[in-house]
């Protein structure tokens, strides 16, 4: 079986590496054009280009797959290069780009020579019809879901509603990242790849149409989400500095400066901490509670804010140009006061 893989990011990479370990010929990756990244802004090449250029294997760059679209010739060229393929279906990871019909009925040599076409899986992590759309990992968390997964689905020409062909389930930890979450199903969404392609050379997958109940969309992630708005509930902060990490990251301003807070843990529903009042006078130790973003204490444990409700204590902080430091550390070199209110736009 020839499988022509198309993805982008890390998580892509992962399932590109099972099907290469697994001994299948993988004739074309598809995947987007360089993007500047880093301090000098250098193009950098995808994880799944580059995982392709060390094993030898063809890439295309299109930007866009539309023979109608702003880039005819793109869509041209990648449609001659999956014609050169000849493969057998086209496996799709995060690939980043709108697969037109032409790409879901196959290449017009292959029908004409009536060579049979297993059509397009997708690798979407997570419990469709739940989160379909670009960033399902990070809405999961922050709605606090108690479990995710993987679903390998037929791709049709909406967003994410094809039949199901596989799924398989994961708890989330309350300590999960999008990072960590991330590796969890990327691991995952290669194995049960690998499993789908089993049964689809035998004949054994069966299609499932995705029930109409449940619906979410999980749009993508824009970097103005990532402020921290304090008067909303401290369950739902934590949330989003655990949806946030590792991008865009959740920030606040303290005197000024843009931070980034990337961990926080509940401190109390009642907002103040044990130990909040210690070394207050007592009208100001009963007026704290009062303002969202306050800080209530501060010790080697972490920075204790009052939020809309309940507290959190920040445990992991960076500064712009430094690194992400335990608060104990943090606060060495950037010093709060008791007493003084966070809040502002998140650093970009």
């Amino acid at each position: 079986m020839k499988v022509a893989f198309a993805g982008t990011p890390e998580f892509a990479s992962v399932a590109l590496a099972r099907l290469h370990a697994a001994g299948f010929a993988v004739p074309l990756v598809l995947t987007q054009p360089d993007r500047p990244a880093g301090r000098g802004m250098k193009l950098q090449a995808s994880p799944v280009k580059q995982f392709a250029l060390d094993h030898g294997i063809a890439v295309a760059q299109p930007r866009s797959l539309r023979l109608d679209g702003k880039y005819p010739q793109d869509a041209q060229e990648a449609r001659a290069a999956l014609e050169a393929a000849d493969a057998d279906l086209l496996v799709v990871a995060a690939y980043g780009l709108i697969l037109p019909q032409w790409v879901l009925d196959g290449t017009p040599g292959r029908r004409e020579a009536g060579a049979s076409w297993l059509g397009c899986l997708n690798i979407h992590a997570s419990l469709l019809p739940r989160w379909r759309g670009a960033a399902p990992i990070h809405r999961a968390i922050e709605a606090g879901d108690e479990q995710t997964g993987v679903t390998i689905m037929q791709m049709d020409a909406g967003l994410d509603t094809g039949d199901m062909l596989l799924m398989e389930k994961l708890p989330i930890d309350p300590h999960d990242t999008t990072g960590t979450l991330h590796d969890k199903l990327a691991v995952m969404g290669g194995r049960l790849l690998l499993e789908a392609l089993g049964l689809a050379a035998c004949g054994g997958l069966k299609p499932t149409p995705q029930p109409e109940a449940g619906i979410t969309y999980a749009h993508k992630i824009e970097k103005h989400e990532a402020a921290i708005d304090w008067s909303l509930p401290a369950e739902t902060i934590e949330r989003r500095i655990r949806a946030f990490d590792p991008f865009p990251g959740a920030g606040t301003v303290a005197n000024g400066a843009p931070l980034k807070v990337w961990a926080a843990s509940l401190e109390g529903a009642g907002g103040l901490s044990p130990h909040a009042s210690e070394g207050l006078a007592p009208a100001e130790a009963g007026t704290l509670s009062l303002g969202a973003g306050r800080i209530l204490s501060i010790d080697g444990s972490g920075i204790v804010v009052q939020c809309g409700t309940g507290a959190l204590r920040l445990t992991e902080l960076q500064r712009p140009g430094g690194k992400r430091l335990p608060a104990a550390d943090f606060l060495r070199g950037f010093p709060l006061t008791v007493g003084e209110t966070l809040g502002g736009p998140a650093a970009a």
